[in-house]
């Protein structure tokens, strides 16, 4: 191996086209990102059609535009990573076929990435990992606490069990007519509201690390629909804070819980909630003051981009984790 080496990582699994080139598996040389939002806030959501072919027209693009800002050629390039999955399938298939399509056509090896380690790696282009380390992971489509005793082993403790946090915060952000995504937008609005409703908890069963956050969602439309029926006023801010305080205090408190029962030398955060003001306040103080140090990204590196898959494939890289041509989009990909 030389000294050196040069990924450049593809990520489609939803609604970004992402590019990025890494340096080492910890150093971005270039991170493009093409956002579909504007396509799908009208929806209130991710359309799954639209997102495909997006995608499409994009990738390219997007590939592009990452050579170039590098100031690299494909020469220079030593492997193609690309997410396998989870994901939408359709989204993940144009990645996944670019990818090959590339490495292919250039003689370069193929790696496949889960979308969840790419998460979690994302932490490691800001800091190194110490192990056992604790990750949280929080999306839209995941919530889960990981334990990881050393690079590529993942351990999962807890996950939810019905919405992931992510999902119950566009959900609600509907409910209060906020645009998509709905979670930068309650977190705002939270900002002016105080924490005066008393919205559940879902603790679970003693020790669970598993969580539950659908129970809450009924709860906060019940409570809108019972005002409007009687007529009252709605402080949307008060809904968006005491919401949002439920949520962050289940996050904080099993995750305190997990890392002191495991005894990790670390803990990190990743995944679009990851950018939640509230959240990263809630866990900076709970572990402040404790001999666990806290790790968050910077908001660029919350939300899906294509660095995190490329930080992840340095680990299968120097392993030489390579995939087959055969290699195909998998949506309900397990982390292991």
């Amino acid at each position: 191996m030389k000294k050196d080496y040069y990924i450049l990582a593809i990520e489609t699994s939803c609604d970004e086209t992402a590019a990025s080139i890494i340096k080492n598996g910890r150093e971005i040389i270039t991170n493009v990102v093409a956002s579909q939002i504007e396509s799908h806030k009208r929806f209130g959501g991710v359309v799954p059609e639209i997102a495909s072919r997006h995608h499409v027209e994009q990738i390219t693009l997007v590939l592009d535009q990452a050579i170039l800002e590098a100031k690299m050629t494909w020469d220079e390039i030593d492997a193609i990573a690309v997410t396998e999955g989870p994901g939408l399938v359709g989204a993940l298939i144009i990645g996944v076929n670019a990818a090959k399509a590339i490495a292919f056509a250039k003689g370069k090896p193929l790696i496949p990435v889960h979308h969840i380690a790419g998460h979690i790696y994302a932490n490691q282009l800001e800091n190194e990992f110490e192990f056992p380390l604790l990750a949280l992971i929080v999306s839209g489509g995941h919530t889960e606490l990981i334990v990881m005793k050393g690079h590529g082993e993942y351990e999962v403790i807890g996950e939810t069990l019905d919405d992931a946090a992510g999902e119950a915060f566009d959900k609600i952000a509907r409910v209060l007519d906020l645009p998509y995504p709905g979670g930068p937008h309650i977190d705002k609005l939270a900002k002016a509201g105080t924490e005066s409703i008393d919205f559940p908890r879902a603790w679970l069963e003693k020790g669970s690390y598993n969580f539950s956050f659908s129970g809450l969602k009924s709860s906060v439309i019940n409570y809108m629909h019972n005002k409007k029926q009687k007529n009252e006023e709605i402080i949307a801010a008060d809904v968006a804070a005491s919401f949002q305080a439920s949520v962050v205090d289940v996050l904080t408190e099993k995750t305190y819980a997990a890392a002191t029962k495991y005894n990790v030398k670390q803990v990190i955060v990743a995944g679009g909630v990851a950018a939640n003001s509230s959240l990263r306040q809630s866990l900076e103080e709970r572990f402040f003051g404790s001999n666990i140090p806290l790790m968050i990204p910077p908001l660029s590196l919350c939300t899906d981009n294509a660095a995190m898959i490329g930080a992840a494939a340095g680990i299968l890289y120097e392993r030489r984790v390579f995939a087959p041509w055969n290699l195909n989009a998998n949506p309900s990909l397990i982390l292991k």
